[in-house]
């Protein structure tokens, strides 16, 4: 049998139109097929490339722990000097009050342990999440998610969650002294790129300290340098009381955190001890390749030429078809018509050599998320890629 044979009888299916590219090997930006295409990767895995694919410093440091150890205890119990450089290295990056990092293996695993967290720590039980919000697809990670549509086949789900409009002021009032925690992402993701305006996170970082509840920043897909600032939420002037990575911070291997004041972290520790348990989080493999990335991104100082890509971006993806162009750093949207033409102008731009994707709960909006390697000949290659799919498309829909 073929290896596409085998991974739609074996390997378990999400839809009914898988990409079904075939990758055989990835480098940079780009993703190589069994008979020699080549795809300049536009979305960096959703968000996790951020150096790139198989960045030789991180290959470096994943082969030097490869020679030490890997897993040996559940977390929590020996000291390993992988998760160790690790948290002490991310904290730096942070304000003083985010002083702790809880490690695990994904996403959506920081998102549940944060939750959990706020609750142990306010003793209240109600959650305020945004509309269009995506934080996961775990059973409490999905509570808090924003569509219904993606919800209601798994319900009952978590109680006492509440959702209030992202950027609408008036809302912040639903935030209560019953409120356990806010969760927001800093900048919208799979909503398709909304950024905050008006003061809005600021009056939102005001309310929570007002009524005694925990702001819990999604930065899963935002930091990393995804946005132009190690975390985006240096670019609104607020802190939170608990920050969520996971996607860019690894380097293209498995990881996730969640990062709060040791204090409030503490709450895990007693009734009950083992508040949260993990047995695989922090793995040391891929705490070095996390440890390589973040230094790839400080060293190579590629935060400094975020800001220059996205307007190069900005310059060329001018197009009658495409309504809006919505970014915070090289997190964009590029807004369309309907999804039957972004569909096709996507299909089309893989035919010619271009991957790109939509958003989960906007999905007439073309993702744009490159690894923040890309130079800026290749960002003008992708762009008229795009631009020429366009046209093929669109005349073909026509």
């Amino acid at each position: 049998m073929s290896m596409r044979q085998l991974f739609l009888q074996n390997v378990a299916q999400t839809s009914d139109f898988p990409l079904m590219i075939e990758v055989e090997k990835a480098e940079g930006v780009y993703m190589y097929g069994s008979k020699g295409e080549r795809y300049l990767d536009l979305i960096s895995g959703i968000g996790v490339s951020n150096v790139g694919h198989r960045h030789p410093r991180v290959l470096k440091a994943i082969q030097e722990q490869l020679d030490k150890y890997l897993h040996l205890m559940v977390y929590g119990e020996f000291v390993q000097a992988p998760q160790a450089m690790l948290a002490q290295a991310i904290t730096s990056t942070l304000p003083e009050r985010l002083n702790n990092v809880y490690f695990l293996n994904s996403g959506t695993e920081a998102v549940e342990g944060a939750l959990k967290l706020a609750k142990r720590y306010t003793g209240r039980t109600e959650l305020i999440s945004c509309r269009n919000a995506y934080h996961g697809s775990t059973q409490g990670a999905l509570s808090v998610n924003g569509s219904e549509g993606f919800k209601n086949a798994f319900r009952p789900l978590l109680p006492d969650v509440r959702h209030i409009r992202f950027n609408h002021l008036p809302d912040l009032q639903d935030i209560t002294t019953r409120t356990a925690a806010v969760i927001i992402e800093t900048v919208q993701g799979e909503a398709g790129v909304r950024v905050a305006t008006d003061g809005y996170l600021q009056h939102l970082r005001e309310r929570c300290t007002e009524v005694g509840a925990l702001l819990i920043l999604d930065e899963i897909q935002n930091g990393f340098g995804r946005t132009g600032t190690f975390w985006a939420f240096e670019q609104f002037g607020i802190e939170p009381d608990i920050l969520l990575c996971a996607k860019g911070m690894g380097g293209g291997m498995p990881i996730g955190a969640f990062i709060a004041p040791q204090e409030i972290m503490a709450a895990f520790k007693t009734d009950p001890i083992l508040g949260h348990c993990t047995t695989f989080g922090g793995h040391p493999v891929s705490c070095a390749a996390s440890l390589a990335t973040l230094q790839t991104i400080l060293e190579d100082k590629l935060l400094e030429g975020v800001a220059r890509k996205a307007e190069l971006f900005r310059e060329l993806l001018v197009h009658p078809r495409i309504k809006e162009l919505r970014q915070c750093g090289l997190m964009m949207a590029a807004e369309f018509e309907s999804f039957e033409v972004l569909k096709a102008v996507i299909d089309r731009a893989i035919l010619n050599g271009v991957l790109t994707d939509w958003f989960l709960f906007c999905d007439n909006s073309m993702r744009i998320a490159p690894p923040l390697v890309i130079t800026e000949d290749e960002i003008r290659e992708a762009c008229a890629v795009i631009l020429k799919s366009i046209d093929e498309a669109t005349a073909a829909l026509d």
